[in-house]
């Protein structure tokens, strides 16, 4: 499976989350490429970017601004992808927050984000830098559920194949 991971990064802990779960990715034997969307474009990243529709899976990782708001460099990099793929792409949305600053606004970038998308993965949300076992465990264990459940005809929303009618009863 061919992944683009991007991520926006103020001051590394996204950065960490991401590098993690390009890790797993790598290591079940996806193609990962990333792009730091504080400092690198679809096009310098790709070339053309049309390419970005040719990708199976889009995670996108992102620490929350002022109030739960998504940085200006995810805002722009989420255009240039809308532009170029569309939103009917399969995406999966990560983040780092701060529950200091009031429940109401932590990882609300990654709420955001998911939401526009209308996401079928679950978000993954740690609190600010990924500490010990605890949240390397979550973040393999959210990895291994958005690449399996991507393989899954009946969860896929794109797979003309799935009947998920057929399994609701």
């Amino acid at each position: 499976m061919h992944i683009l991971l991007a991520y926006a990064s103020l001051s590394g802990n996204t950065r960490e989350v991401a590098r993690q779960i390009a890790g797993h990715c790598e290591a079940a034997g996806h193609e990962v490429v990333q792009l730091h969307t504080d400092i690198q474009t679809l096009d310098g990243v790709l070339g053309d970017p049309a390419r970005a529709a040719r990708f199976d899976l889009h995670l996108l990782g992102s620490w929350t601004d002022n109030a739960g708001r998504t940085p200006s460099e995810m805002k722009r990099y989420i255009e240039a992808l809308v532009a170029a793929a569309g939103r009917e792409i399969d995406v999966a949305v990560f983040g780092t927050g701060e529950t200091q600053w009031g429940m109401e606004y932590y990882c609300g970038a990654v709420k955001r984000i998911a939401r526009f998308f209308g996401s079928r993965h679950p978000a993954l949300e740690i609190e600010q830098m990924p500490h010990g076992e605890r949240d390397a465990a979550r973040i393999a264990q959210w990895t291994a559920g958005v690449l399996a459940s991507h393989h899954d005809p009946l969860t896929h929303k794109n797979d003309p194949h799935a009947d998920h009618h057929r399994h609701l009863a």
